[in-house]
């Protein structure tokens, strides 16, 4: 196992040296490239020391100071650095160097690579070291101007083409920024053009580049990048600052996009979309990661982090916005609960094991291992709270200083909060605890009436995680309202606001004691502890006016049920057949929301519910008694089952738009109820007669669910097997739905497909992030075989790609939670893992960690 050295926030320095212009030459060959930089740089006041340089992989060629030659006698050149003795420079210079780079052999996706005859670059977080000698940290920003000299039709880099020629172009980017948001891409692409008019009435023209026959897969990608200019400029008055902006779609991307200054660039698969080949969730991800990328020219570019530990600044607060965006273009209601499945699939399960950190980590390896899930999803939940507690108006106020105060800098999460102190007076150190304490709090509740008066008492507590046990109360805001006895709302969503360990909020004159409903729109990232009879979830099941929270109890209701059933042998329970027939018939409710109703909790779900009851949860129990309740749920809609169905049929031209959706995900929730109590005839009527991707996918999800699919996956590939990512979704389903005791034996089939690239992320995750995260039974077989079988893939991919592999590793981390055997077959291969001699870093890290937790 490789040994990194930790690295420590509280150990951080300012640099030695800034720079105010950089000059790039590229000279593009796919294994012998040319980089020639330029770096003025001056001494920063505020600090001293070295003059030290990152730079990994690459053949210095040659390097001066202010012209004269650099001996070898005058620098310090290690596999990683180049170090300058900082009292033999003076306080300005230039520094320049050759170096030469082999694109082509960079199978890490990280720097500057090859991706099918594309060079391509992606340098976020640590990138760009791979490129040439340069201070590699996001708190050294510059203006950079780039040549790109090669033989390709085209070439492109950050900000506005300034000058061209033949075999040349150069580009300048007026705005100074960090290494990591540098971007260069060259190939034989075409591009699909528009153009947005700002706020003040300026110009920009819009690009998104692809390879020849993809543009007509574009016309929704930049439909949403228009969308996502204007919704920034009415939202947050924030105006795009160049003349063009510009994205391209790579077929080898590790990430999902990156927000590099003015040139985009993305995973294919978040870009290119039409009818035919994409599902109207490939369409909602297109919008919000359009948005997102968007959304970071101000909040992560104009301004950025100081140093790594601070990427919730620009990530959590991004989120934020992107979740905003896509909840104004579709159901704020669809979108908050979809947000908080993910949060608490990926979020939770981290705050849970040996993985957890807090938002703003205190340490760290790899700092690859740490674009995480709390990062992200729990950085953004912290944004929310923070609007939530200041209120609209006030939180405007505040960005607005924000922007103001800090454009050009890199900052800090101190600096983030101080905005919102200066706004509005409030004290918020005890709100930055969620900043720094890692776990996922949990809250108890009592209530009591007497006297017109209903009181609620609150306690909170959260619970020891890796390296922290000690942990102070925080600042929980908590959207309640409350439901009298008849249905009707008799106190409307009021804002209670928990700081202490234990606290009671009292509602006085009150007729009848009332039932609560608590945490409305999921207001904080916490576990609510609050036992309730089923009667009474059923009552606001019924008529609670919060539609996050009417989901959220017949999740309850569900869980409840599926956890007796699994412990205790119980049968399904009627009440909650009823209650869900009931709800998925409403015709006043969005059929997005009536989808999400009928959607069982997950098997990951009802895993670590068990677990933190306890109990030891058994994988192919679950999945047998979550097939079971589907049945009974199908078998007690009776014939409303076929007619919603029928009634959520869409006609005319394919919409991608929140309606049609809507009516289709409710359509496919149906589909798979059908299937598992009729069989396969109706799906595959379905997919003979489907003329979008969403119903064809769907239906064959369906088939593959009872194992009734042969026919129709040897049809969808001969039909799809020149699409790449249709193909992945097609190693997906039949990897990710296979029944358990025929999982193993259909992923193996799948890897020795001559379509299987395991080299490429998206379909490497395709087909072993299908198998270990969508089917846990097939993962968790007793046999042990399915941990042997992705782990034999982790150590084939880890010297080639050590990022994909080290956020994959993570299927292990849940490794404790389960039996004694399971346990020791999964320790096995993780230190089989770890063993293993030349493993990288960030894979090291990881299974470290795990292995550790």
């Amino acid at each position: 196992m490789t040994t990194a050295k930790t690295i420590f926030l509280a150990d951080y320095q300012a640099p030695s040296f800034l720079i105010d212009e950089v000059h790039l030459t590229f000279r593009l060959s796919p294994n012998n490239t040319r980089v020639l930089s330029q770096i003025s740089f001056r001494r920063n006041p505020e600090a001293s020391g070295d003059l030290v340089l990152n730079g990994e992989g690459l053949t210095l060629i040659g390097a001066t100071l202010d012209g004269s030659a650099l001996t070898a006698a005058k620098y310090d050149l290690t596999q990683r650095t180049l170090t300058i003795r900082g009292d033999q420079l003076p306080d300005k210079f230039e520094f320049a160097a050759e170096v030469e780079i082999n694109p082509a052999g960079n199978t890490s996706l990280n720097g500057l690579y090859t991706s099918k005859g594309m060079f391509c670059t992606q340098c976020e977080a640590e990138g760009f070291r791979k490129i040439t000698y340069y201070p590699d940290r996001p708190d050294v920003m510059a203006k950079f101007t780039v040549r790109i000299e090669g033989d390709l039709p085209v070439m492109l880099s950050n900000g506005n083409c300034s000058s061209q020629g033949e075999g040349w172009v150069e580009w300048q980017d007026p705005w100074p920024k960090p290494a990591y948001l540098f971007a260069l891409v060259a190939g034989d692409l075409v591009s699909f053009d528009d153009r947005f008019t700002t706020a003040s009435g300026r110009e920009v023209d819009l690009k998104i580049w692809v390879r020849e026959g993809d543009q007509k897969k574009c016309a929704y990608a930049m439909d949403s990048l228009k969308r996502s200019m204007k919704w920034d400029e009415e939202t947050y008055g924030r105006e795009y600052d160049l003349d063009l902006f510009q994205i391209v779609a790579v077929d080898d991307f590790n990430m999902g996009a990156m927000e590099n200054k003015g040139l985009n660039i993305f995973n294919s698969k978040y870009v290119l979309a039409s009818p035919e080949t994409a599902t109207d969730q490939d369409y909602a991800l297109i919008e919000g990661i359009i948005a997102h990328e968007y959304f970071h020219n101000w909040t992560g570019n104009r301004i950025t982090c100081r140093d790594w530990f601070q990427l919730s600044l620009k990530e959590g607060l991004t989120v934020f916005r992107d979740q905003s965006f896509s909840g104004d273009q579709r159901s704020r209601a669809v979108k908050r609960i979809t947000e908080v499945q993910q949060l608490r699939a990926a979020q939770f399960r981290e705050d849970a094991g040996p993985l957890a950190h807090p938002v703003r980590p205190a340490e760290y390896k790899e700092i690859n291992n740490f674009y995480t899930a709390t990062v992200y999803n729990k950085g953004a939940e912290l944004i929310g709270m923070l609007h939530s507690l200041v209120g609209e108006e006030a939180y405007r106020r505040a960005l607005d200083l924000y922007f103001k105060r800090h454009d050009g800098q890199a900052c800090t999460i101190e600096d983030w909060l101080r905005v919102f102190e200066d706004t509005t007076g409030r004290d918020l150190s005890q709100f930055k605890l969620w900043y720094s304490q890692s776990g996922t709090p949990r809250v108890s509740v009592s209530d009591s009436f007497k006297d017109g008066t209903y009181t609620l008492t609150f306690r909170q507590t959260n619970p020891p995680t890796v390296g922290q046990s000690d942990k102070k109360p925080q600042v929980i805001p908590i959207k309640t309202g409350l439901i009298g006895a008849n249905g009707d709302e008799v106190v409307a969503t009021r804002l209670l606001e928990l700081t202490k360990a234990e606290q009671s909020f009292s509602f006085t004159g009150l007729s009848a004691k009332p039932v609560a409903s608590l945490l409305r729109n999921f207001s904080a990232p916490v576990i609510l502890e609050r036992p309730m009879p089923a009667a009474q979830q059923a009552f606001l099941l019924a008529h609670d006016t919060d539609p996050f929270n009417k989901w959220e109890v017949g999740q309850n209701l569900a869980r409840d049920v599926l956890v007796d059933m699994v412990l205790n042998g119980a049968a399904p329970d009627p009440a909650l057949l009823e209650a869900l027939h009931l709800t998925a018939c409403d015709t006043a409710l969005d059929p997005a929301f009536r989808a999400l109703v009928l959607s069982l909790p997950t098997m990951g779900d009802i895993i670590k519910t068990v677990h933190d009851l306890g109990k030891t949860p058994d994988p192919t129990a679950i999945f047998t008694v979550r097939r079971e309740l589907s049945r009974a749920i199908a078998a007690r809609m009776g014939p409303d089952a076929r007619h919603l169905y029928d009634q959520m049929t869409v006609s005319g031209a394919y919409n991608p738009d929140a309606k049609d959706a809507g009516k289709r995900a409710l359509r496919a929730a149906t589909l798979t109820l059908l299937t598992l109590r009729d069989g396969p005839e109706l799906a595959r009527y379905q997919y003979q007669q489907a003329d979008n991707m969403t119903e064809k996918l769907g239906a064959l999800a369906s088939l593959l669910s009872i194992g009734e699919a042969e026919t129709e996956a040897a049809d969808f590939y001969q039909t799809w097997q020149s699409n790449e990512l249709v193909i992945d979704k097609w190693f997906m389903l039949q990897a990710g739905l296979a029944l358990p005791d025929q999982a193993v034996k259909v992923a193996k089939s799948l890897a020795e497909h001559k379509d299987f690239d395991w080299k490429n992320p998206n379909r490497f995750r395709g087909l072993i992030a299908g198998f270990a995260n969508m089917n846990p039974a097939g993962f968790h077989d007793p046999s042990g075989e399915g941990y042997r079988f992705v782990t034999d893939w982790l150590l084939r991919l880890d010297p080639i790609n050590p990022q994909t592999t080290a956020r994959m590793s993570t299927v292990f981390e849940t490794w404790r939670w389960f039996d004694q055997g399971r346990q020791q077959q999964m320790r096995a291969e993780l230190n089989k893992i770890a063993g293993t001699d030349g493993l990288s870093r960030d894979t090291s890290e990881m299974v470290e960690r795990i292995l550790k937790g």
